[in-house]
């Protein structure tokens, strides 16, 4: 068996605002001051994608929702005062017709050449769907966006499309595209059965928040699986935290701090919200912790104490540096491809995973 080769690594771009303690991402209810104390304005943001590119992460994952600024404005900003950092721009299937978005990432091509990626993001809390104008139930809005993503890959990829499907109806839809125009790469994140469906038909990328590696391993072999009986092969990505120190015992002084910092009250209504939603994915992650701190350490280094406040990915890699590349090699062998990482504050953690963690990972790889 050939040794993997080394992952690609991205950042996060924290749109919601960014300090030394996590906090939502998405929603603005729950938000603390110590989560934000650092606003989100182009000026900070620029900084932690200077940071990111000078670091070598490829990219920058941009997170859609209410809370966040909006991407398809930052972006650009961003890449303008940027030279070679792609972005992974997310949005919600939906919310826009496909043509439009398939217009936008190309436009954003043409002026940055090979520097973005898609992020589909069906939307996995119904109040927050509600409050953007979507009252489509969760099996329909999957339906929707298995539909969206093929429009959209087809007419990023030069072709003519016409569908009428249950919700997207397109007729006569063409860019005028180049034959050398780069790639746009599709990628999708959801853990229930309707979400790997979309996942093995249109994705390019899945991508999975941090779970321990045998639960991990076990979707990974059924999306590919569902991917090979339509005849297609996809990558894996994985979206997780990043405690790194010089000593495992200097990172887990951090993360105590960080979960002795955790105000109860904000606690409580994060996860009364998560309680709500229909994700099945924010539903994994409530259970590793069951929103309790008892008993946070889920896996060896793998800790879930971000995920008592901060929906979505909600596991943090706590350890030395030598530690959290392990673990990342660990899951790299597993299949992962690619890893989105974060730490707070994203400007600090961002050189500190790049110049600390990145050249360890290489070396595990290369010596595999």
């Amino acid at each position: 068996m050939s040794s993997p080769a080394a992952p690609v690594l991205h950042w996060f771009l924290p749109t919601g605002g960014d300090g030394r303690d996590p906090g939502g991402v998405t929603a603005v209810q729950g938000r603390t001051a110590t989560a934000t104390r650092r606003g989100a304005d182009l000026g900070y943001l620029a900084q932690v994608a200077r940071a990111a590119e000078q670091s070598g992460f490829a990219k920058l994952l941009t997170p859609v929702g209410l809370g966040c600024v909006d991407p398809w404005v930052l972006t650009p900003a961003v890449a303008a005062v940027t030279e070679r950092i792609g972005f992974l721009v997310a949005f919600r299937s939906g919310l826009a017709r496909p043509t439009l978005i398939a217009q936008q990432a190309d436009t954003f091509r043409r002026l940055f050449g090979d520097r973005i990626a898609l992020n589909v993001v069906t939307g996995g809390d119904p109040a927050e769907q509600r409050a953007y104008g979507d009252h489509l139930a969760k099996s329909e809005r999957y339906v929707r966006t298995g539909e969206l993503m093929q429009v959209v890959r087809e007419l990023l990829d030069g072709k003519p499309v016409d569908l009428d499907g249950r919700h997207v109806r397109v007729e006569g839809a063409r860019l005028d595209t180049s034959d050398s125009a780069p790639h746009i790469p599709l990628y999708f994140g959801g853990a229930s059965p309707a979400a790997e469906e979309v996942a093995a038909r249109h994705a390019e990328v899945q991508l999975l928040w941090g779970e321990p590696p045998a639960a991990l391993a076990e979707r990974i072999a059924r999306v590919r699986g569902k991917a090979a009986l339509l005849g297609r092969t996809l990558s894996f990505g994985l979206r997780l935290h990043v405690i790194t120190r010089d000593t495992a015992a200097e990172a887990w002084a951090e993360a105590d701090r960080i979960l002795a910092g955790l105000d109860p009250v904000a606690v409580r209504a994060s996860q009364e919200r998560f309680a709500r939603m229909d994700s099945t994915g924010q539903a994994r992650m409530t259970a590793l912790h069951g929103g309790s701190a008892g008993n946070l350490t889920v896996a060896p280094n793998l800790w879930a104490g971000i995920g008592l406040v901060r929906e979505g990915a909600g596991t943090a890699l706590v350890g030395s540096h030598d530690e959290v590349a392990e673990r990342l090699f660990e899951y790299r062998r597993l299949g992962i491809d690619e890893f989105i990482l974060s730490g707070y504050p994203h400007l600090e953690e961002a050189y500190r995973v790049g110049e600390e963690v990145a050249p360890r990972l290489r070396t595990l790889t290369e010596a595999a």
